[in-house]
């Protein structure tokens, strides 16, 4: 499954914003919404995307 997928179905599920997201995983509140447009994160930052998606059972 991709990370923006996984992401995806978290925020559906969780209700949290997107920007809220980008906040709490990365200090970024346009993490996600740029993601949608394309941006690819690097290893550390994926990591911690999953880390934080890993913990919250996602």
């Amino acid at each position: 499954m991709s990370l923006l997928l996984r992401i995806d179905r978290y925020l559906r599920r969780s209700r949290m914003s997107r920007s809220e997201f980008g906040k709490r995983t990365v200090n970024d509140p346009r993490l996600v919404t740029d993601m949608v447009r394309g941006r690819v994160v690097g290893p550390s930052v994926e990591a911690r995307i999953i880390r934080y998606l890993d913990g919250a059972g996602a």
